[in-house]
């Protein structure tokens, strides 16, 4: 079993790039005042459904911008002709709703969130229907589904190794992966190469020195 990276990078001084409010946001995306309404309604649905089950921790809605805004955010420059995205295991809509709130307006642009739960996924159908957003709701484990999108991503979903298990079937079929990923990613990567043959980048995160972003183009079964 195999498996090619770029060596994870340090931190470069000032890359990461602080973001505490929406000004901050828009200054670091470059969202305008529609965008940042929408972004501003999707936190007021987390804190209302957050009070009825779990979907993110609650103290991290004291660090919207930061935590959830901008974290999911910042990979959208990393596929800037990317239309179609399919969020697998999305659970509150991170990334994909943040995605498909900023890219609202592009002609074409579509996000697909995957959740086999379905409580999180009548959350996530009022956000949708709520904001208007370019997205649709599949309550579905990810490998059940035949989806031909541009990029396959996911942020707190699963270990690397599940997680590649999850995206093979969408990777086959041309897309790229791009996946959040925290401090544990060079163990993470490590084990995943007990079972798949893949090629990977490990890029900085921009929201927090601690994470990174694994992009994968191309996955097969380790042997």
């Amino acid at each position: 079993m195999s498996v090619a990276t770029r060596p994870d990078p340090a931190p470069e001084p000032g890359r990461v790039i602080e973001v505490a409010d929406a000004a901050d946001f828009a200054a670091a995306t470059g969202a305008g005042p529609a965008a940042l309404a929408d972004l501003e309604q999707y936190r007021s649905y987390l804190v209302d459904w957050n009070q009825r089950m779990n979907l993110v921790g609650p103290a991290t809605l004291d660090v919207f911008w930061s935590r959830h805004a901008w974290d999911s955010a910042q990979i959208l420059p990393l596929a800037p002709d990317a239309l179609t995205w399919a969020d697998l295991g999305t659970g509150a809509g991170l990334p994909g709703i943040v995605l498909a709130i900023l890219q609202k307006d592009r002609p074409g642009f579509h996000v697909h969130l995957v959740d086999s739960l379905a409580k999180r996924c009548r959350f996530l159908t009022e956000v949708v229907d709520g904001l208007k957003l370019p997205a649709t709701v599949h309550n579905s484990r990810a490998e059940d589904l035949s989806l031909t999108v541009d990029i396959v991503t996911a942020r707190a979903c699963a270990p690397l190794h599940r997680l590649l298990g999850y995206g093979q079937p969408y990777l086959k079929r041309g897309a790229v992966a791009l996946f959040l990923k925290g401090q544990d990613v060079a163990s993470e990567l490590e084990d995943a190469t007990r079972y798949w043959d893949f090629e990977a980048d490990v890029l900085p995160s921009l929201s927090d020195a601690r994470g990174r972003i694994v992009r994968v183009r191309r996955l097969g079964r380790g042997r």
